[in-house]
Formats: C-alpha cells, structure tokens, sequence
C-alpha cells in the first residue's frame, strides 16, 4: 500500500505521507523528546525510516505550523481521531478462512448491521457471539455500515475522517479481523460499507496539507467530495482505490457497499468506479466478491 507506515525487514518503520501543500513535514513519535524531520522527495511525498520503531509504536505527523495530526492512512487510532496513530503489523492476524471463496451475489441474504447497536457492549468481538443467530435466521452476508474513523463513540460512520482506521470505539482492528474470520468460517460473506463520496468536516485535516483533495469542481449535500478529475486527481484516486483494496485484502472482505455512489461525480474518460471495480476484482479474481 503506497499510503501510511510500512514496517521493514528485519526491523524498523517506513513512515509516508502524500503532503503536496507542505514544504516540510515530520514526525513526532511516542516518548521522543522532539520530532524528527521527514524527508522530501519534491513530488508531495515525505519519507522517514526509523530502524527502532515497531507495531504497536503511536506517532504523530507534524504540519509546518506544528500542528500534530493522525496519520491519513492510519490504520488504528486507539484514542480517537484527535489522537496518535498506532503502527498495526497488517500480517500479525492468524486467519483460518485459508480455503474461504465466498458466495455468489444471488445467493446473498444481506443483514445490515451496525457494531454499535447490534449488541450491548457494541464491540466487534461481541458481535462473534451472535453469529449463529444470524445464521439460524438465514443470513448469508453481513453488511458492516460504515467504519471508518469518526468522531467520538458513537456515530453512523458516514462522516467518518480516516477511512483506513477501523473506529476504536468497537475494538481493535485484530479483532475486527477476527470478526470476519468467524463470519467465513459460518459460512456468512462480510462486506464493508464505505463513504468515498465525501469527508466528514470534524478532524478533517487532509486539506490543511492536501489541498487538491477536495474537488473545485463538484458538490455534494454533504459538502466537497473528493477531487476524481480535476487537478491532482491521480493520487486522490489512488487514495480511495487502495482503501477499497485494503478492505478486500487486509481484513478479507468480501465485497463493498458504496454508500451515495451517484454523487461520486467524475467527468474523467474512466470513471472511478468503473477503475475501483476492476482493480478490486482483480486483487479477488479468487473470491467471488459482490
């Protein structure tokens, strides 16, 4: 995933981020008496590696004016949107769904769920304990609404502001993994609600060091979506096509529900859906996602 950390063989962290409104950036990490200067490559991108930085290490990114604000790309924020973000090894979770292929669409009895309401504690891992209840009933396909980091304990999730981060509020990510491992091995296909129509306005610092991230051109009820075809548009693509992958990938999802797709407005040759879809297909050419 060209977004966020990447961890480094045999040890070390690969810190990154897409800043093409900043001239400098860095990065403040847990316990450092000071933050350390990332490098430039003069394309947007600002690199740092740190051989002693590991999983579970928290980090700030640190805007020119001192500002620290969580990674775009975070994978966990265990104190809210406001707070640090966690590096999260994306290969630590011990999957046995090795032989899972999902189900076909038309085979798809789809129960809408959100983590929050669905039990009382209202955690990923809680929800494992109703699993065969919904397959009594008949259930083969969970739809999880929306994710995605938002504001405070509880929320919808359709104004959430770090799309990579899996909301702390339900639990950590290893346990959503969880979730969707024991979803597959009841047989039920989980899919993953996602909002790339528009970013929440709370905590939303992405235009503060990205600017072209929202587009000039088009609206939405929401307010500004994100840019698909006007300048700069490429790594805003790239963006939203690799959280869709990360979904599919990183938590074995088995499809996406796009949530107000028609107000996704791209006057490009190639659509972003028409791209979203086949990039995604292809990564799954395996499973039959929906």
């Amino acid at each position: 995933m060209p977004f966020g950390c990447e961890l480094q063989e045999p040890s070390g962290v690969s810190f990154r981020i897409f800043a093409p409104g900043a001239d400098t950036m860095r990065l403040k990490l847990d316990g450092a008496s000071a933050p350390l200067r990332m490098n430039s490559r003069g394309d947007g991108w600002h690199q740092l590696s740190v051989p002693d930085a590991g999983p579970g290490t928290s980090y700030f990114l640190v805007l020119p004016d001192g500002t620290r604000v969580p990674d775009p790309a975070s994978r966990y924020q265990p104190d809210d949107v406001y707070g640090p973000s966690e590096v999260i090894d994306p290969k630590a979770c011990a999957w046995s769904d090795r032989d899972w292929r999902g189900q076909s669409w038309t085979d798809a009895v789809l129960y809408e769920m959100h983590v929050g309401a669905f039990t009382p504690e209202g955690k990923y891992r809680s929800v494992i304990e109703k699993l065969e209840h919904l397959q009594e009933l008949g259930i083969t396909a969970i739809e999880l609404m929306a994710v995605g980091d938002f504001p405070g304990r509880r929320n919808w999730g359709y104004d959430g502001v770090l799309w990579y981060a899996p909301d702390s509020s339900y639990g950590r990510p290893e346990e959503l993994k969880g979730l969707v491992d024991a979803a597959h091995a009841r047989g039920i296909m989980v899919v993953f609600d996602v909002v790339y129509n528009h970013l929440g306005y709370v905590a939303n610092f992405i235009p503060r060091y990205w600017p072209e991230f929202h587009s000039s051109l088009h609206d939405t009820p929401w307010g500004k979506p994100p840019n698909f075809d006007g300048h700069g548009k490429e790594q805003v693509r790239e963006f939203i096509i690799h959280n869709a992958l990360y979904w599919i990938e990183e938590f074995h999802g088995d499809g996406l529900r796009l949530d107000a797709s028609h107000d996704m407005k791209d006057c490009s040759p190639r659509h972003i859906l028409d791209e979203l879809a086949e990039r995604v297909h292809t990564l799954a050419r395996e499973r039959q996602c929906i």
